[in-house]
């Protein structure tokens, strides 16, 4: 029954004319998640900027136009500390910016953690099985399937690269065959670790609590899970950030260049935290073609596509 939600949803969307972006949304979990995260308040925006008290994991697939499409992909976490989620400008507007380069934005509005540490992995890795099972229809390649994340946003992508599940070739549910794995990361100012003094307190506490365990810090310090096998990353931040410290990509870079994974590392002189696709910063244009060329070069999108 799942599957077959999943297709009538994906063929009405489909149905309308498409000359240009197609765009409709998914719940992750049509049936219910296993586990809730306990919130019972009303979602709400604010300011047209962030999404808060989100009980219900939900994808907005945005594809590009056929003549641009070149079945690239890539799943976005947007940013807020795990206590709200800033769906446009990390969000909704990167995905219309990946579409303008012939690549497919998937907006993850993942449920917030309220003390649920594994709650926000959950969905993200089932929102990647959602993408790889229907990568035909979309007309995605599954082996082009990025993530990427902005603050902690990119805590919940370096997690799932460093934490995924290869797939179980021969489980019941048709959806657990798939590998969560993501094929590169793409992490913008990045809440990477959980130890004190380093990490963002606020992603850490509304993440794992105020007073969390040893154990719990260390499985989601994700710079102490780095293999081999750990998808290649690039890493976008600014000088003067203020909120995440710079030593988050840093380590992670480092973690990743140790164990000889692809791995590149832009730290620009000014922006602060959270810019996004805002255009305000000096450097907006500068990163936008860095991460273009970086996709080119990791063959994950043809040469010359910003172009």
């Amino acid at each position: 029954m799942k599957i077959i939600f999943y297709l009538l949803l994906i063929m009405s969307s489909l149905a309308f004319p498409a000359m240009g972006q197609t765009k409709f949304e998914l719940p992750v979990w049509p049936n219910g998640p296993a586990e809730s995260n306990g919130i019972t308040a009303k979602e709400f925006i604010k300011n047209h900027h962030s999404v808060f008290n989100i009980s219900k994991a939900v994808i907005t697939v945005q594809l590009p136009a056929a003549d641009k499409a070149n079945g690239a992909a890539v799943l976005i976490c947007p940013g807020g500390g795990y206590i709200e989620e800033a769906i446009y400008h990390e969000g909704y507007e990167f995905a219309d910016w990946l579409n303008e380069h012939g690549i497919a934005g998937i907006v993850l509005k993942y449920r917030l953690p309220n003390g649920h540490s594994t709650i926000p992995l959950s969905d993200a890795k089932e929102a990647m099985r959602i993408i790889r099972a229907h990568a035909t229809e979309w007309h995605i390649d599954p082996n082009k399937v990025a993530v990427a994340g902005f603050s902690a946003g990119g805590h919940l992508a370096s997690t799932l690269g460093t934490h995924y599940d290869v797939g179980d070739s021969t489980a019941t549910n048709p959806l657990m065959r798939y590998s969560t794995r993501p094929d590169l990361m793409l992490l913008f100012y990045p809440v990477i670790t959980m130890k004190q003094g380093e990490t963002h307190l606020g992603s850490r506490e509304n993440l794992l609590g105020k007073h969390p365990t040893e154990q719990l810090v260390e499985k989601y310090s994700n710079e102490l899970h780095v293999t081999k096998n750990t998808p290649p990353a690039v890493l976008m931040l600014s000088d003067d950030d203020h909120t995440v410290p710079q030593s988050n990509s840093i380590h992670f870079y480092e973690a990743l260049h140790a164990h000889h994974v692809p791995a590149s590392l832009y730290i620009f002189p000014s922006g602060g935290h959270g810019w996004g696709m805002n255009t305000t910063i000096s450097f907006w244009k500068d990163w936008r073609a860095l991460l273009l060329n970086w996709l080119e070069e990791r063959h994950f999108i043809p040469a010359n596509t910003q172009k």
